[in-house]
Parts: structure tokens; C-alpha cells; sequence
């Protein structure tokens, strides 16, 4: 009876790591991606490995894989940084995924029928600093992240619903850095 629950628990650390890994696979397509999204923010997300476009209602943001551009068009101005990993996974789920095994512990929470098909419940929670941050998958049978919710010392940082995921885009290296000629008044 006492080795049960260390059984489960082993098993569902497994089987979210299954899950993790064939999802973060689905998310490396480097012909590239493109997601609609709706929550606490609404826009669309284009992925190419670890590249990234980010469009939505306050910014639009370029990820060339070392340099990131980001741009608020309400202030006219464009930010330049070399973002750490811990700053692109707030952004970028592809991050999470990239590294989930050094940073968070993960387990698996069950199937939920959202979105008229089965998918897998995840929680994943960080390894550092006490624990603080919780990451909330859900994901689909065919490793397409549906919803994603982060959360640090209890308050909401970002809570997404995926509204639409496409593969095979074919998305040119180009799309992931900022073009200056068209912003010629920042």
C-alpha cells in the first residue's frame, strides 16, 4: 500500500514526459507554424524551431534565435534584447517544451474532452525558485498544445486558448527579424 502512490507518481511523471517530448517534436517543424490564439491577450504566433513572429493587440515581437525585436506601436519605439530562456517561455511555448526537464517537474493530470476531442491535462511546475511558477498544458491526441496557462506565487501571468494550429507552413528565415524600412518613424 505504501508503494502505490510512489508507482503512480512515477507513472505519470512518464507518461507526461511521453506527451512533452512528442509535443516539443510537433513544435520543432522547421517548415514552420502558425498559431491563432485567444485569452489574456489575442493574436497569432508564428514558430520555426526556435524562431518566432508574435503578433498581437499591444506588441509585435521578432525572435531570429538570438536577437529579439520588440515593437509597441503605441509608443512608436522598438526594443532590442538577447532574451534569456526564462523570458522566452513566457512568450514561446516551444521554450517550455525545449526545457522542461531541467526546469520543471511534471505530471500528468488526465484526459479532458476540451475542444470536442480528447486531450491530456498537464501540470508542470518549476524546479527554481521554490516552485513559484506553474505551467497549465493541455494537449491535444495529436500533440498540439490547446491551452496554455502560466502562473507565478498564485496570480495569472498568461492564460491562452489555441484557436487554430497549422504545420507546414513554410515560413522564410526573413519573418523572424525586424524590418526597419517598414517602421521608418520609430
Amino acid at each position: 500500500m505504501l508503494v502505490l502512490p510512489f508507482c503512480l507518481r512515477a507513472q505519470n511523471h512518464a507518461r507526461a514526459e511521453e506527451i512533452l517530448d512528442k509535443t516539443f517534436e510537433v513544435l520543432s517543424d522547421n517548415s514552420g507554424i502558425r498559431v491563432e490564439f485567444v485569452g489574456t491577450d489575442s493574436g497569432f504566433l508564428l514558430l520555426k524551431g526556435e524562431k518566432f513572429y508574435l503578433n498581437n493587440s499591444n506588441i509585435q515581437c521578432w525572435y531570429n534565435g538570438d536577437t529579439q525585436w520588440s515593437y509597441v506601436a503605441e509608443n512608436k519605439e522598438v526594443n532590442i534584447s538577447n532574451p534569456t530562456p526564462e523570458e522566452l517561455q513566457v512568450i514561446n511555448p516551444y521554450f517550455i517544451l525545449k526545457n522542461y526537464k531541467d526546469n520543471f517537474h511534471c505530471t500528468y493530470q488526465g484526459n479532458t474532452g476540451k475542444k470536442g476531442a480528447e486531450s491530456h491535462l498537464l501540470v508542470l511546475t518549476s524546479k527554481h525558485a521554490g516552485g513559484n511558477e506553474i505551467v497549465r498544458l493541455t494537449i491535444s491526441n495529436r500533440y498540439q498544445p490547446t491551452e496554455l496557462k502560466i502562473e507565478r506565487n498564485g496570480q495569472t501571468l498568461g492564460h491562452i486558448n489555441i484557436i487554430s494550429f497549422r504545420k507546414n507552413q513554410h515560413l522564410e528565415d526573413n519573418m523572424f527579424y525586424f524590418n526597419k524600412t517598414l517602421y521608418p518613424d520609430i
